[in-house]
């Protein structure tokens, strides 16, 4: 058997008696000295090896999120009302969707962006048919006209007004201009303003009362207004609670529902002075007209990843639009591309951050506003993005996982004067790159070889250190002493 005294014999680690060593205060200072140069290099050490390392490479997009990107969007139009506006996408390989709705929801807001309601108009407008009847006939003015001078006393002198907003240029409202009034004709007949009134219809020219059309927002020709008498609420001019009419145009669908509109109202209506409590049944051609107008539109569109377009505009299949009356000023709370991150994702985002450029919604909290008139009248933005995804994966036993993804996108935009009704266009152009940030973890074997190289690094410095001074020292002494070295 292998004695003890042989196995000291290999001993790299001999002690030296404490009798023979001999402590100074020079190797007291130096000891504390490299004790915190340790602890300080450790920590440093121990934050390299925590900190996140990555390599940056650009490859070709390899997406498995399929052909279709997402796109989520938050957008306020103060002075674009809810009653018309659109979202639609096209692009270069031919795909046209017009008024998306299943995923776009619309809230009116008051020009300080403001909500001013629950949602607006969920569910689709009904289509109109019939712009008005088939057969002309010579007719006779049977509307009253109004203006901004009696339209307030004729709306609290009768307990329904009903009120077709027209322009003498439009298309839809001259087609409906027969039949109106027409039917207003058999109304007053049946219904007669001086005996019964109950009902009146009347009718406003927007080229002539500007100031009265805008009160009412009317964005949109011909647009026919029921205000009943008792619920037309004013708050500076900007609230208005009453309904659109968005039935067919011929003349008997006309006067069908201007019999529903007073079918339950009393003939001393007009006498007393009633509110009217008449049924409230939900009816496809009514709808309540827009409160103020503003609309903020919120929710996410698919658009397939080759160039494109996603427009917000005032459209309808039934209406004409005055292009200068037309104000697409806008503020973006959000425009984002991708899905959206679950929590274990937002986690790993919010460590990631640093890493990212931060460009994944750069439009959110911009704000783009023309004060409409005469110079800015007309005017469509457009805004440019150019997007790139992002994508970052980390190596871990040997094996690459997917850690998170997102799209960042550069914005660029114009205001564009133009001829036709004003729209707000987000034309994207998807990249076919992509950004591959892989985060390569630390060995652990590096971070222990590190740190014993630290103790014994300096450990090893300070005994040099402190052999240097102490010898320094005696040969000082000796010098002092008069003693040959």
């Amino acid at each position: 058997m292998i004695s003890s005294s042989k196995l000291k014999s290999v001993d790299f680690y001999r002690k030296i008696p404490r009798d023979l060593t001999e402590a100074s205060l020079s190797g007291a200072g130096l000891s504390i000295v490299a004790a915190l140069a340790m602890v300080f290099l450790f920590g440093m050490e121990l934050s390299n090896y925590l900190a996140v390392n990555t390599t940056t490479s650009v490859i070709v997009d390899r997406s498995s999120d399929g052909e279709f990107l997402r796109i989520d969007f938050n957008i306020s139009f103060p002075a674009l009302s809810c009653e018309f506006v659109s979202v639609d996408v096209s692009d270069v390989l031919g795909t046209n969707r017009l008024n998306i709705r299943k995923t776009v929801r619309k809230y009116s807001i008051d020009r300080n962006f403001v909500p001013t309601g629950s949602e607006f108009h969920p569910g689709p407008i009904p289509t109109v048919n019939k712009h008005g009847d088939d057969v002309e006939e010579d007719h006779v003015d049977g509307a009253f006209s109004l203006s901004s001078r009696n339209f307030d006393s004729f709306s609290h002198q009768y307990p329904v007004l009903v009120v077709n907003f027209y322009a003498p240029w439009c298309y839809w409202s001259n087609r409906l201009k027969p039949s109106w009034e027409k039917t207003a004709k058999i109304i007053r007949e049946r219904y007669d303003p001086e005996m019964d009134g109950r009902i009146l219809l009347g009718k406003v020219d927007c080229t002539e009362e500007v100031d009265l059309c805008r009160r009412h927002h009317i964005q949109g020709y011909p647009s026919i207004r029921v205000f009943r008498k008792g619920s037309d609420i004013k708050e500076n001019q900007g609230h208005h609670d009453h309904e659109s009419y968005y039935g067919e145009r011929d003349t008997e669908s006309l006067v069908a529902a201007m019999e529903t509109y007073v079918a339950n109202i009393p003939k001393e209506a007009h006498v007393l002075a009633l509110e009217d409590k008449s049924n409230k049944t939900a009816d496809p051609a009514k709808r309540p007209a827009p409160m103020t107008s503003g609309c903020r539109i919120e929710g996410f569109v698919r658009v397939k990843r080759v160039p494109g377009s996603v427009i917000v505009a005032a459209r309808s299949g039934s209406h004409s639009f005055d292009p200068s009356q037309i104000n697409v000023s806008h503020y973006v709370t959000q425009f984002s591309f991708g899905k959206r991150l679950s929590h274990r994702m937002l986690d790993e985002f919010t460590r990631l951050t640093p890493y990212l450029s931060g460009y994944n919604d750069r439009l959110a909290g911009q704000s783009y506003i023309v004060k409409h008139g005469e110079v800015n009248a007309n005017v469509t933005i457009e805004h440019y993005l150019q997007v790139v995804k992002t994508e970052i994966v980390t190596q871990r036993s040997s094996k690459e996982l997917k850690v998170l993804e997102e799209y960042e996108y550069t914005a660029h935009s114009s205001l564009v004067h133009s001829f036709y009704v004003p729209v707000v266009k987000f034309h994207v152009e998807p990249s076919p790159m992509q950004v591959l940030v892989t985060e390569v973890p630390r060995s652990f074997s590096h971070f222990i070889t590190n740190v014993c190289a630290i103790i014994g690094g300096v450990f090893t410095v300070a005994g040099i250190l402190d052999s240097i001074f102490h010898n320094t020292l005696r040969m000082v002494k000796k010098v002092e002493l008069g003693k040959n070295i």
